[in-house]
């Protein structure tokens, strides 16, 4: 094709993508007040890589309920508690629908064989059925209460190595470490067998999560202008067909260690939440929806990745505030020294009695959501809120971050050290929006002992 014809396409391809936004315009009657934004590309020229804040100042001009046009699809965003209920609780199903990103489509397996971006059906309740029950019930929680006990230990006795050096420690990155070590470990801990294969298998998924993360918080062209989608002009999904190749690399050495494993034993292995899926697998579902090894795949990845980055950022986001305010400090140091003392490690069991700390972690949730907009919904037909009409396929939003657990990890680093910046640094509060919030810079901060018998850190 010469460069003419292939002008001549360019321009007669934005001529009817104007031409149907005229179209939109004239019949999107009653639709929330928002910026008109320009032909074609709507408000992406004038968006904030701080996105949930651009839509905090824009509630504040249009109220809390707005629309704005991105490229060729339609935002609905609320930022009040009332129309959040409104659409979350009132009206669940019609908005139990998922806009699905493009990168996210490849690598959960095409978008409906996880939880995350499975729309109400037989197939999300069973899974979300093998979740609750298997991995997150009480029972479940208990019977790998001493694998979270000994990553814990773990981690105290790094960070009490590193604070006889007096050498900084970069306490997100710890917390991702220890968290991810919990996470994998009640999914197949019985399959990947000695401390430097876990650690191996832990380090290996922390890049893969970082760069998921990452590639799921970038503007994509391909979710603003769907008719490009084929063409991938960022390269972003080839980028996360490679990630999910990685994965699935993974997840295969996984699964065939424990088969090899139940092989050379001649009985099943002790059951983890592994265990249960393949069987799940194998009996083929529940009779109501399939659960193939694809079903498998995706809901490792969908606990992998969303319970690392989202615990270990509270933590560290608790860490960064409490450090700027020592006073408030000094009250959950007090609370802890009350409850368990200096002699003593703090255990899961202490954490009901430490209703202070429990305080600080909501309020920490409050001023940085781990998630500030949500996974964004898709109602399936025309809906109403608030009075205005929110037509079906509209990308909607709840702005947690403009509304405003992790208690084990925050307790251990309080109760068993003090914490203070390395000389000459800075602590600051800046935020960096992904499709998880982090700190723009990471809290790295030097520990010392605070436990009254040394030996309390090794034990």
């Amino acid at each position: 094709m010469d460069s003419t014809a292939a002008l001549a396409l360019l321009l007669a391809a934005a001529a009817y993508l104007y031409l149907a936004a005229l179209r939109r315009r004239g019949t999107n009657n009653n639709l929330p007040p928002g910026p008109r934004g320009l032909p074609l590309v709507g408000s992406l020229p004038s968006l904030d890589p701080q996105l949930h804040a651009y839509f905090a100042r824009l509630a504040a001009r249009y109220g809390p309920i707005f629309s704005i046009r991105l490229g060729s699809k339609l935002g609905v965003v609320v930022t009040s508690p009332a129309l959040a209920r409104e659409v979350l609780r009132d009206q669940d199903l019609l908005f139990s629908g998922r806009d699905v990103p493009d990168a996210a489509r490849s690598i959960s397996y095409g978008g409906g064989q996880n939880i995350v971006w499975n729309p109400v059906g037989p197939t999300w309740r069973l899974l979300r059925r093998i979740c609750v029950r298997e991995m997150l019930s009480p029972a479940g929680l208990d019977s790998v209460r001493a694998l979270r006990e000994r990553e814990f230990r773990a981690t105290l006795r790094h960070l009490h190595a590193q604070a006889a050096a007096a050498a900084p420690v970069d306490v997100g990155a710890q917390m991702f470490l220890t968290t991810m070590n919990v996470i994998t470990g009640t999914l197949w801990g019985s399959t990947v067998g000695s401390d430097a294969e876990r650690a191996a298998v832990g380090k290996e998924f922390r890049h893969l999560v970082a760069e998921i993360t990452e590639m799921l918080g970038a503007p994509n062209v391909s979710d603003f202008f769907p008719a490009l989608a084929r063409f991938d002009l960022q390269g972003i999904r080839r980028k996360s067909d490679v990630l999910k190749e990685r994965f699935n690399q993974m997840f295969a050495r996984i699964i065939e260690q424990r088969v090899r494993a139940e092989q050379a034993a001649g009985e099943p292995p002790a059951p983890d939440f592994l265990e249960y899926m393949l069987k799940l697998e194998e009996e083929g579902g529940d009779g109501k929806a399939a659960f193939t090894m694809t079903n498998v795949k995706a809901l490792l990845m969908d606990m992998v990745v969303g319970g690392t980055e989202t615990t270990s950022n509270t933590v560290e986001w608790a860490m960064a505030e409490l450090m700027r305010k020592p006073r408030l400090l000094a009250k959950v140091r007090e609370e802890l020294d009350a409850v368990v003392g200096q002699d003593a490690v703090v255990e899961e069991a202490h954490l009901p009695q430490l209703p202070y700390l429990q305080a600080v972690l909501k309020e920490t949730l409050r001023l940085h959501p781990a998630l500030p907009l949500m996974v964004p919904h898709c109602p399936d037909a025309d809906a109403t809120v608030a009075g205005y009409r929110v037509p079906a396929g509209s990308r909607v939003f709840v702005n947690v971050w403009a509304i405003r657990m992790t208690a084990y990890s925050l307790a251990m680093l309080l109760q068993a050290f003090d914490w203070e910046l390395p000389a000459g640094a800075r602590l600051d509060l800046e935020e960096k929006f992904a499709i998880v919030m982090k700190k723009a810079t990471p809290l790295v901060a030097v520990p010392t002992p605070r436990l009254s018998r040394p030996e309390l850190y090794s034990a």
